[in-house]
């Protein structure tokens, strides 16, 4: 199961910096992770600051 970017997603860019296969983007003012290219590694979800990224 992929990580998907919850609600609680202030749009920091935190995930993004942090993801090794650069699957994550932003989109409408909040980041978005494709779920075909996400590699489960959960470096997204441990850098977060407010726990937006969850397994799906």
């Amino acid at each position: 199961m992929a990580y998907i970017i919850n609600d609680d997603c202030i749009a920091c860019g935190a995930c993004a910096e942090e993801c090794p296969v650069e699957c994550i983007s932003e989109s409408d003012g909040k980041y978005v992770i494709n779920a075909e290219e996400c590699v489960e590694c959960g470096a997204c979800a441990s850098t977060c600051p407010v726990s937006a990224p969850n397994k799906e």
